[in-house]
Parts: C-alpha cells; structure tokens; sequence
C-alpha cells in the first residue's frame, strides 16, 4: 500500500473556539472533542478567530448578519446607536493575513452557525427583525471558500456524522498528498503517480470524473504542465466532495477482486462477495469488508493494486470506517 503519513503536521485551520479557546462573544468555547482527540493524532491545528482578530472584543455583543442574503451585513445584535454599524469590512480586513496563511493548509474546519464562520445554515435577518428563509455563510467562511475552492471544509457540528466526518478527514489527506507530492514536486510522473494511487477511490465517489480524467491525463503528456495540474486537481477535489454510497463501494471491491481471481479459490471469493453483500444491506459497517479485502491483496495482490489509496486513504487507527 502507498505509505500514509503518520506525522501530526498535516495542517488544517480551526475557529479558534472549536479547539477550546475562550474567545466566544459571552467569554466561553465550543470545543469539540472529536477535533481535541481523535484529530489532533495527525491534524496540526492553525487557530483563528476572525471576530477577535477584528477587536471586537471578549466579551462583546452578540453580533448577526441582516439584508440581501447573497450580499449581508454583519451588525452588532444589540445597538446603542440610533444607525447600525457595517461591520463587514473591519472584519474582513483582519480577516486577510489568516486568508493568505490558508495557501499552505490542507483543511479547515469552521464553527456553526457563527456570522462569521458559519458554512452554511447561518441566520441573516431582514429589517423587520425576521430571519429570512434563505441561510448563508458567515463572513469569514464566505471569504475561505470563494478564495480556496478545493480546500476540505467542514463545519465542527457536522463532524457529528460519520459519513461526513470520514469523507472530510480523507479529502484532508488527499488535499495533502496532493500538495506533497505533486504541487510540491510538479511533474507530469508525479501527476500520473497521484492518479494512479487514487483511481479506485476516484471510482467510489464519481465515476463520470474517474473516467474523465483518465481521459484527460491519456492524451495530455505533451501539454503544458501548470494549467493541467490546477485543471486535474480542480476536477479531482470536486469528485470526491461527496460520501461514497454503499453500492459505489461494493461496486469498487468487486473491481479489486477481479485481482485476486487467479490467486484466491472461488469459495474464499465466495465468501468475500457475500461479505460484500453484508454491506451492500447495512448489517456491517464498512471496515469489515475492506479489512477481509485487504488481507488477500496483501497476501496475493500486485504491487499496483497494493499501491490503491482507496484500501487505507488515512491511517486505519482513526476508526473512521469503523461507523459508515
């Protein structure tokens, strides 16, 4: 198998009081305990606060977004002024050099419902004092995603499922390798390297961009490197957004098998698809097919589908097939 990285500077932002920084509006925190100790293994956690960066103070008043939901301005909720104050680019502007610092990060996990680092979901009131029924994002995080497109990000609540708490943490460390290996070292080897590795995960999330992009890299040897990298990995982050669904993953199991048919008698195979089924139904959660699957291949596989990321996209220890 690709070796996965066993280090804990895989760096990965974090609002500042999901780490458990006292630096909400009344003084307190909001720490999560799944970033405090199942992440912090291999994440190097980058605080910030984006409301505390702009002076706003500890404690200060609570703060909401109101106006045009695709456009909103960040207030202070309780006003002694006759006017409210547009606080939205004090904000932004303390916002920037944690902005610039995202370039090297290879996630972000953010605070929900914050008006400034809401993902989504974030109230924004009219003028009436009624929320509208279109949510948004808080300030900050409408900043981080439109300036890093592909970086992972995910809200501390969310977290709470485990599809999407696995799918984060493995786009994290694709994020990563990505960087590492390719960004890092541009070559168009390195390219075909990464893809290759991620082919059968690529099949599990979006099989429409798995087939594309091996398309794409056929024929694309002699174009010019830096607009193909941005290009694939533009494509690459997007297909792996979403959770996997059981049948996606039966279906890439069943694939892998076919390396094993010349090694493996038909009864043990046998036995291997009926685990799949298992699956396949929801009466076993997906690290008991896998860790049947990758026994055989690591016994009887080649070098090539040993290499899949797919069998271990982040190290076995984090549990994280263990409820999906």
């Amino acid at each position: 198998m690709q070796p996965i990285s066993t280090t804990t500077d895989i760096p990965v932002g974090i609002s500042a009081c999901v780490m458990g920084e006292e630096v909400r509006f009344n003084g307190g925190h909001s720490q999560s305990r799944i970033c405090r100790d199942q992440f912090t293994s291999h994440f190097k956690f980058q605080t910030f606060c984006p409301e505390v960066a702009a002076g706003f103070g500890i404690p200060r008043p609570t703060m909401r977004l109101i106006g045009d939901p695709n456009d909103p301005t960040l207030i202070f909720s309780k006003t002694t002024n006759e006017t409210e104050e547009n606080l939205n680019q004090r904000l932004i502007d303390a916002c920037q050099p944690m902005l610039q610092r995202c370039r090297d990060l290879d996630g972000y996990i953010l605070k929900k419902d914050s008006p400034s680092c809401g993902m989504e979901r974030v109230k924004i009131y009219q003028p009436s004092g009624h929320p509208h029924e279109q949510r948004g994002a808080g300030l900050f995080a409408r900043a981080l995603m439109a300036q890093y497109p592909n970086l992972p990000i995910e809200e501390d609540g969310r977290l709470n499922d485990p599809q999407l708490r696995e799918n984060f943490v493995m786009r994290v460390f694709a994020h990563h390798h990505f960087r590492k290996e390719v960004v890092e070292q541009p070559s168009f080897h390195n390219l075909l390297q990464f893809h290759s590795s991620y082919k059968y995960l690529l099949m599990a999330h979006h099989q429409i961009a798995y087939r594309n992009l091996g398309k794409m890299l056929a024929v694309a040897h002699n174009e010019p490197l830096d607009p193909l990298i941005t290009t694939y990995f533009d494509q690459f982050m997007a297909a792996i957004e979403q959770p996997a669904s059981r049948g996606a993953h039966c279906n890439v199991m069943q694939h892998i098998m076919g390396y094993l048919k010349q090694s493996v008698d038909s009864t043990a195979r046998q036995a291997i698809l009926t685990v799949f089924e298992q699956y396949r139904l929801g009466e076993v959660n997906l690290i008991t097919p896998m860790t049947l699957l990758s026994h055989y291949i690591n016994q009887n596989g080649s070098d090539y589908i040993r290499a899949q990321r797919y069998l271990e996209p982040y190290p076995a220890h984090l549990g994280l097939r263990n409820q999906v």
